[in-house]
């Protein structure tokens, strides 16, 4: 971020007016990562409601590499899309260069999401620099077939019940995964670094103090305690597959039986039946260890340096408007942040044939009462990207979890 630090400093005026050199004819630029739910479709019909508009979209394979184009390209002061999805762990980071953003606040929009989602994109000033698309109310996916081979429950019900229902804790989750490994001496879960994701987004103030701003992960006990139990799991019970997720391996494994459960927020379930396509038995329990976890949610941003903001703000809105979040949801499984759309009965009614037809809509509309918002800081992506790195570490490349660990702290210490 030292570099968008640097290029604040000066001013830039691309994103005056939306005329184009072919004469008024626009190109949006829309650029995403992982799955959004946005099909050629979706975006053909907007191009006919919209004469003169074409629409390109660009999708990068991580969260991280859209994170890495984003910076690049703010700090250059030219090259970002028309519009730019940002996810919420790196959001914080951007809120301190608002003036690289449009305001997108209007009386058209007002109400339109939930209030928690609206308040991490606003600036102390009021200033709106993102429109909510998804959040990531999570349950727990699994594979019925090889539940049912390890002599477990198999049905979704009585495996809700497996991991304590309304009672389920952190120790149940990785008691049943430690008995399922047991029993089969197979892989219980596919990452490590995923599960701790699962386990951070739980705490109300992980890394950084809410109030005073001051980086506080080496004081807070839970952190430690929640990278001994996730690495723990994962080589000294063996319960992980040791894969790093989003890697061609990782990947590669849901054609291989390669685990059994998996921790998934709603968009997550495209990317699982994606995938595991033409492999059956993956089902979805309405569990989650502590009751309830968000993991993700994005934002769609106009960066000011674009030369089409006026058409980019028109499209980025008609995008998170609510008919077309319950369609990307029934694409993607990415659970709406807009309170029609929650509200509505096709969400609610939402099954997914690929999970068994699971009621998704009610699992994850059950899974998001009683979220934890956690508090983010600007510090908060950095912290959270060098944990995760040294979970991968042990989990996947065998590292000692100790050495790891203290890498981690050198981290953060020279964070100052």
């Amino acid at each position: 971020m030292a570099l968008v630090a640097t290029a604040c400093s000066s001013s830039n005026d691309a994103g005056e007016g939306d005329e184009t050199a072919d004469g008024g004819n626009v190109t949006l630029t829309v650029a995403t990562f992982n799955k959004f739910g946005y099909t050629d479709e979706m975006f053909d019909r907007y191009e006919a409601e919209h004469p003169g508009v074409t629409i390109e979209q660009k999708v990068a394979a991580t969260s991280n590499e859209a994170r890495e184009n984003l910076n690049t390209r703010l700090a250059a002061g030219s090259g970002t899309a028309d519009i730019e999805a940002i996810e919420v762990d790196w959001l914080p980071e951007l809120m301190q260069f608002p003036d690289y953003f449009e305001d997108l606040a209007s009386p058209e929009v007002e109400g339109r999401w939930l209030d928690w989602k609206v308040a991490q994109a606003t600036t102390p000033d009021g200033k709106l620099i993102g429109y909510g698309t998804d959040v990531g109310p999570e349950g727990i996916a699994y594979r019925a077939d090889l539940f049912e081979a390890a002599g477990l429950p198999s049905d979704r019900e009585s495996v809700a019940e497996l991991f304590g229902g309304d009672a389920a804790t952190w120790d149940t989750f990785f008691q049943v995964g430690k008995d399922y490994t047991a029993k089969t001496g197979k892989p219980f879960f596919d990452s490590a670094s995923a599960v701790y994701q699962g386990m951070v987004n739980q705490e109300e103030a992980a890394y950084e103090d809410p109030d005073s701003g001051d980086v506080i992960a080496l004081e807070n006990p839970r952190i430690k305690e929640m990278y001994d139990q996730v690495t723990a799991a994962a080589t000294t019970d063996n319960m992980s597959a040791h894969f790093s997720q989003w890697s061609d391996d990782w990947t590669n494994s849901f054609q291989t039986d390669g685990f059994a459960v998996m921790l998934a927020p709603g968009w997550m379930l495209g990317v699982i039946a994606g995938n595991a396509a033409g492999v059956t038995g993956w089902d979805l329990a309405d569990v989650f260890p502590g009751g309830s976890g968000n993991w993700g949610g994005s934002f769609l941003t106009v960066p000011s340096q674009g030369e089409n903001v006026e058409a980019a703000k028109e499209l980025a809105a008609w995008l998170t408007a609510p008919d077309q979040q319950i369609e990307a949801f029934n694409n993607e499984g990415t659970f709406p942040s807009q309170i029609e759309a929650l509200e509505s009965d096709e969400i609610k009614s939402a099954t997914n044939e690929f999970f068994n037809n699971a009621p998704v809509g009610e699992i994850l509309a059950n899974r998001a009462e009683g979220v934890v918002v956690p508090f983010k800081g600007p510090q908060y992506f950095t912290i959270q990207d060098a944990l995760s790195n040294a979970i991968v570490e042990v989990d996947v490349n065998g590292a000692d979890p100790a050495a790891q660990w203290e890498t981690f702290v050198g981290v953060v210490e020279g964070l100052g």
